[in-house]
This record gives structure tokens, sequence and C-alpha cells, in this order.
């Protein structure tokens, strides 16, 4: 029975890889409505050892477009990032939505600064004009130029206090002006399909039992061949 401890242990780690699974399904799905989120996906590596890893990354695809009318609601389309700034240092942000502090700063849900060229992006009273390069307009007066910056593909990581939105730690290479898209009144969705990510979980499940089962038929086949088939001979 050689065989049995190693079909054991490939059954615990099919066991660990579909319930990581689940676990990263399940939260997709709890943040299907949440504007700005990146979907994460599973993925196994095998290591030097033989012994497959199982891991993370997040998908880098794009959500959906919803129009909101709030002038200070943005949307990117394609590349870029928009910068924020707190006490902690400088992070790259999907996630448009800003208001105004008591100093007139644009600033996020967190409370950090919008990063303009020129540093936080403060606006005078009147109405808040941004076009598809960044520049903001206040009562036709021009007050700055967002900065927006492209993230190195490879570096991209959830930032864990986020909750699986689109965010990264540290900033990245800087998106010409002639290349870039922002929406104003837009907001980005979730990248994550309500459907798609319940049929996987269904999949997923099955898949889990599936293992589970297996693992029991192995321990009454070696308990079997223990505690009955040993003592006869």
């Amino acid at each position: 029975m050689t065989g049995g401890p190693e079909s054991l242990r490939a059954a615990g780690r099919a066991l660990g890889y579909w319930q990581r699974r689940a676990e990263v399904v399940t939260h997709n799905l709890a943040n299907a409505e949440t504007a700005g989120f990146r979907g994460q996906r599973v993925f196994t590596q095998m290591m030097a050892d033989g012994v497959p890893r199982v891991g993370t990354h997040t998908d880098d695809r794009a959500g959906a477009l919803r129009q909101t009318g709030s002038p200070l609601d943005l949307a990117v389309r394609g590349d870029g990032w928009f910068v924020v700034r707190s006490d902690g240092g400088e992070s790259l942000v999907r996630t448009g939505s800003f208001t105004l502090d008591r100093d007139g700063r644009v600033v996020d849900e967190r409370g950090r600064e919008l990063m303009s060229e020129s540093g936080p992006l403060i606006v005078p009273e009147g109405p808040v004009e941004i076009d598809a390069a960044g520049r903001v307009m206040v009562g036709g007066v021009d007050v700055g130029r967002l900065r927006m910056e492209r993230p190195d593909p490879d570096a991209m990581q959830v930032d864990p206090g986020r909750g699986g939105r689109a965010e990264l730690r540290s900033t990245g290479d800087e998106v010409p002006v002639d290349a870039r898209s922002i929406r104003q009144g837009y907001l980005e969705d979730s990248n994550v399909q309500a459907l798609e990510s319940m049929v996987e979980l269904g999949v997923v499940q099955r898949s889990f039992d599936a293992v589970q089962n297996s693992v029991r038929v192995l321990d009454e086949i070696f308990d079997t061949a223990v505690n009955r088939i040993g003592r006869v001979g």
C-alpha cells in the first residue's frame, strides 16, 4: 500500500485547491456590484519539489462604465489609473468616486487627495468640468490636469485593505495626454459577471464534493487493508 499515503496527499491538495477557489469565487460574487472591483482568479503552479502551489492573481480587465451624472465621479476607458495620496504614500486607483473636503481638496472615500500634475487637486466653488485628457476647469478657469499613470501589469496587486477593489500601492509610468480617455460623470463597475460566477461556484462545489467522496472511499479501502487483510496475513 505504498501508494496509499501519496493518494491521500494528492486528494488533500485537490481539496485545498477547490476550497481556495470557492473562497475566491464567493468573494468575487459578493462584490459583483462594487464599483471598481477587480475579480481574483485562482491558479496552480508546479514547484521544484513537484508539489503544486495554489495562488491568486488579479483579473485586470476593465469593467463597464455606468453614468452617474456626478461631476466628481470619474472613469477611465482603456489605460490609466488615478493617483491618490495619503500620509502612507501614493496609490493608483481605478475607482473614481471623489468628493470635496472642507478645504476644497478633491478626495476619495478614504480622504486621500486626488493628485494633479502640480500636486493635490484643489478647486474653488463653481461648476467643475474635466475633459478626456484630465484637464480640470472651474467656471472656465484652468485649475490643473490630473496625473494619470500606467502600472506594470506584473506588479499589479490588490490592496488587501480595499476588499479587492482595483488599487496599487505604488505608482507607475505617466500616461501621455493624447492617450488618456477620462469620462466625467461615470464610474467603472466591477468586472465580475454575477451569472458567470454563480455557474462557476456550482462547478467548484460539485468538484469539491467529488474529491471529498474520493477521500472517504480511499480511507475506507486503507482501513480495510490495514485492519482486516493485514490481520489475515
